[in-house]
């Protein structure tokens, strides 16, 4: 690879990487309140199972989505996906104005603070279908960015190109990372500036419109040009529209959401992840 194109393979995965630490911290504390109700030891390895089983699952339909990436029917779907996720989010935060606490509480409670107290292998089973969930709306976000990008030249890994998928992939393993380890971190973002949860919808959704772009350039629909979908003049004012949206959540939620000190979300995080 050049340095052009390590610079734009660069970017995407920090783009991804960003993406994934907003979404992660709503779901890290949904995960959290799931576990609360176990004991210490218990409570992580559920964790740890979850996400194992969450990351081989990521493989897995990573590998699948590389062979059916092409198709306009798959693309379509993917982009009305996360266009249907990201105005439903948005419209629910708009109009009901809930912080990411409230939201992951009542996401969460039903599932784990049960009067009769889940067992431990079906609080496994919870949190590997909340993180199968989560994982599908990162996976197509991801594979909307990477699909965009120029041929690495690397040896093609199921039906991407090696670069693309190792973009993808990296991206996915990161968000998981980031899920147990650096969670708090993210939550404590949100918290702080609550903006940042809307504008990272934004985000889910202006990629949903990449993936529709390229979805109408598409060989079998022709609707736009396939030049146009891959142009320089289009990359640089989605990556533009990008940084603006980041820029504008981050700015105007410039002061912290109050609450009780009990419902420290932080705090919530790091005592259920056994920090």
């Amino acid at each position: 690879m050049d340095w052009g194109l390590l610079l734009e393979y660069g970017w995407v995965l920090l783009v991804l990487v960003a993406l994934e630490g907003l979404l992660a911290a709503d779901n890290a504390l949904v995960l959290a309140i799931m576990v609360k109700h176990l004991p210490d030891e218990e409570r992580k390895k559920a964790l740890f199972y979850g996400l194992a089983g969450a990351f081989v699952f990521r493989f897995g339909s990573l590998f699948v989505i590389s062979y059916l990436v092409d198709i306009w029917q798959v693309q379509a779907i993917g982009a009305i996906y996360l266009l249907f996720i990201a105005g439903n989010h948005i419209f629910r935060k708009v109009l009901f104005k809930k912080p990411v606490t409230d939201e992951a509480n009542e996401s969460g409670t039903s599932e784990a603070v049960d009067k009769k107290k889940s067992s431990f292998w079906f609080t496994v089973l919870k949190v590997e279908v909340a993180d199968i969930a989560f994982a599908v709306d990162s996976i197509l976000a991801a594979v909307a960015l990477a699909v965009a990008l120029p041929d690495s030249g690397i040896r093609n890994i199921g039906g991407l190109d090696g670069g693309q998928f190792l973009v993808i992939f990296a991206g996915g393993f990161i968000g998981l990372v980031i899920m147990r380890f650096a969670a708090s971190f993210f939550v404590k973002l949100l918290h702080s500036r609550p903006g940042l949860e809307v504008a990272a919808f934004f985000i889910v959704g202006w990629v949903g419109v990449k993936l529709a772009v390229i979805t109408l350039a598409h060989p079998s629909l022709g609707v736009l040009s396939e030049d146009f979908a891959h142009s320089t003049w289009w990359k640089a004012t989605f990556y533009v529209v990008l940084v603006i949206i980041a820029a504008t959540g981050w700015f105007m939620s410039n002061h912290k959401v109050e609450g009780h000190e009990g419902e420290n979300p932080v705090k919530e995080v790091d005592k259920q992840l056994g920090k």
